[in-house]
């Protein structure tokens, strides 16, 4: 195989949760990533889920893949001058605030002695204002950022993000951030320090809430987003329970092809009476067309309508619960599900969420390297 597109990037990973995904997106595209951990073993290593047979966990497995792992003891002379030897020779480092070994590290001072360094500096709130020094699990983020705000319906507390959303969302940005500064670093030999607070990478994927806040007045709706599950900001996108299931439903971008699908299927009921064609009265009609879809998607099977919706070109989404998504044929016809080696154990888990036409995407085992000669290990002997 080619090498990967970052084939020749040095990076040292000092993140938590918060910038982890970060590390792997540069790993898995084939940048040379190393990830020390104290002498007790990385705290990430203890977070489930944990494989049945092995004990280890899959959390782990999955974010440190294609990582080399090196012991390393900041209080120890020898070990931290390995750490710091390595800092000196990358090209990016990723950290987050109060992360492993950064008090100990002279970061400043490797960023004048090497110039283009990039350093990442992922936290829950950024270097500055009054919560700077505040910190914020994945909930906690999720609720002040406002994505907790916009989840669930009126009728029902709010929702926490599956997973940890929140800090895949966080480690994109560091990401991004990272390709970004290494790109203006190779063409100006100038590197810079990059503070991404996971606070503002929640408010900027709100897409759905900052509309009606910016234009809510000229909608009458007012600039608070009320909790309506999934529903759009314009209304015109929903999930619908459908017979046995649901599906993501909406009459864009053709409101008179779907009109036409309804009336087709003797659905339409009062869709065409005059008041709904106006073009002041555009919210009305959104609003009772949704009405009219839902009566007619509730009596429909969501894979037949996802695929009679796809032949009419209208953008439904079958919704799948989370146990059948291994079952999904896009996912398996893309080979998204890809094997990872769990302590011997071949497990599957998700695959690259892109596709390069040169340069191939890989995963790999995580690396222990030994600790006495790291740089050797690594060949990251000669500086950059």
């Amino acid at each position: 195989m080619q090498p990967g597109p970052l084939a020749d990037v040095r990076v040292l990973d000092l993140t938590d949760e918060r910038g982890i995904y970060a590390a792997k997106l540069l790993a898995d595209l084939g940048a040379s990533v190393v990830r020390p951990e104290p002498p007790g073993g990385d705290p990430l290593r203890q977070r489930g889920p944990f494989h049945e047979k092995t004990g280890v966990s899959l959390w782990y497995t999955w974010f440190a893949s294609s990582r080399s792992i090196f012991t390393c003891d900041p209080v120890d002379k020898d070990s931290l001058s390995q750490l710091q030897q390595l800092l000196e020779r990358a090209d990016i480092l990723l950290t987050c605030d109060g992360g492993f070994a950064l008090d100990a590290l002279d970061i400043s001072g490797a960023r004048e002695r090497h110039p283009a360094l990039v350093h990442i500096a992922v936290s829950s709130f950024g270097d500055q204002g009054p919560w700077r020094d505040f910190l914020a699990p994945d909930l906690i983020a999720g609720a002040l950022g406002g994505a907790v705000a916009a989840t669930g319906v009126p009728e029902t507390t709010p929702l926490k993000t599956f997973g940890e959303l929140n800090f895949m969302v966080s480690g994109v940005y560091a990401g991004i951030a990272a390709l970004s500064a290494l790109y203006h670093a190779r063409a100006t030999g100038e590197g810079q320090r990059v503070s991404v607070p996971v606070h503002e990478c929640i408010a900027s994927c709100l897409e759905q809430v900052l509309m009606l806040s910016w234009y809510g007045g000229k909608m009458n709706r007012g600039r608070i987003l009320p909790r309506q599950g999934g529903t759009h900001w314009s209304m015109a996108f929903t999930v619908m329970p459908a017979k046995g299931g649901a599906i993501m439903t909406t009459p864009m971008p053709d409101f008179d092809a779907q009109l036409a699908w309804l009336a087709e299927e003797d659905a339409q009921q009062d869709l065409f009476d005059e008041k709904y064609h106006d073009p002041a009265n555009l919210p009305l009609y959104i609003g009772r067309l949704m009405q009219v879809m839902r009566q007619w998607v509730a009596g429909q099977n969501p894979e037949e309508l996802f695929l009679r919706a796809q032949e009419r070109h209208a953008p439904y989404g079958w919704v799948l619960p989370i146990e059948r998504l291994a079952d999904n044929p896009q996912l398996a016809a893309r080979n998204w599900f890809v094997p990872f080696d769990v302590s011997g154990e071949p497990v599957n888990g998700p695959g690259a969420p892109y596709r390069f036409s040169a340069t191939p995407w890989k995963n790999a085992a995580m690396a222990q390297v030994n600790g006495d000669d790291v740089l050797a290990d690594l060949g990251w002997e000669a500086s950059r």
